[in-house]
């Protein structure tokens, strides 16, 4: 496994990659204080997993998933000093699939790295072999995580395929948020703001507001509405 770090702070980059070499003996890190330097270093090396901080000396690491997100869909863990929600919410809703506060604990970062990379290879590995699902006028490819509706399509990350796929195989029925949670992110209980901002960010994808595809069921979860 080949992992990108995006850190300026040496002792970080050191207990991150002891952390992560302890786990995956074989995984070799590359790493950047820069944040510009990071989104070229992505753009030419392929990487299976970024570590990023937000708080870089050129530009804010807010800015660096936003235009890694937009030729990437690399699994992402933001690991920073700043714990406010409005920053946990806007990195899970620009692309992040985590977000960890410093300071943080070896197993705690395993872990977490670990649950991400499972959810990665549910949307790019295992379903290869049902790379399809179709409900209406709208396709979730499982394979390479994009969504087709009335043929335009629209990338996805891997928790947004594999939340999508959740509710799809579920239409026309209300599912729970701790249904939810255990087909995404095989825990319980569920993280209420976390699934709240997944689901944001999938209406937005696909331009569903007001929503009609994924609906609220108040007090009960959500549910799928096929597309006509």
């Amino acid at each position: 496994m080949k992992v990108l770090i995006i850190e300026d702070s040496p002792e970080i980059v050191e207990a991150v990659s002891l952390c992560l070499q302890l786990r995956w003996p074989e995984s070799e890190m590359i790493v950047t204080a820069e944040g510009k330097r990071g989104i070229e270093t992505l753009k030419n090396t392929p990487c299976d997993f970024l570590i990023l901080d937000l708080n870089l000396p050129d530009i804010d690491g807010f800015d660096v998933l936003q235009e890694v997100r937009t030729f990437s869909d690399i699994p992402t863990i933001i690991l920073t000093v700043r714990g406010k929600e409005e920053d946990q919410t806007r990195g899970l809703e620009i692309g992040a699939d985590d977000y960890i506060i410093k300071p943080f604990r070896p197993r705690d970062l395993v872990a977490r790295v670990n649950a991400v990379l499972r959810r990665y290879a549910a949307t790019t590995g295992t379903n290869k072999d049902k790379p399809n699902i179709v409900r209406g006028k709208l396709t979730l490819n499982l394979s390479n995580a994009e969504v087709t509706l009335k043929g335009k399509t629209t990338k996805l990350t891997p928790t947004e395929a594999k939340l999508l796929y959740v509710l799809m195989e579920n239409a026309e029925n209300t599912l729970p948020g701790e249904v939810i949670a255990k087909g995404v992110w095989s825990k319980e209980p569920v993280d209420t703001d976390e699934l709240r901002t997944y689901v944001r960010r999938l209406r937005s994808k696909l331009k569903d507001n007001p929503p009609r595809i994924i609906l609220t069921d108040y007090g009960e979860g959500y549910k799928f509405v096929t597309p006509s």
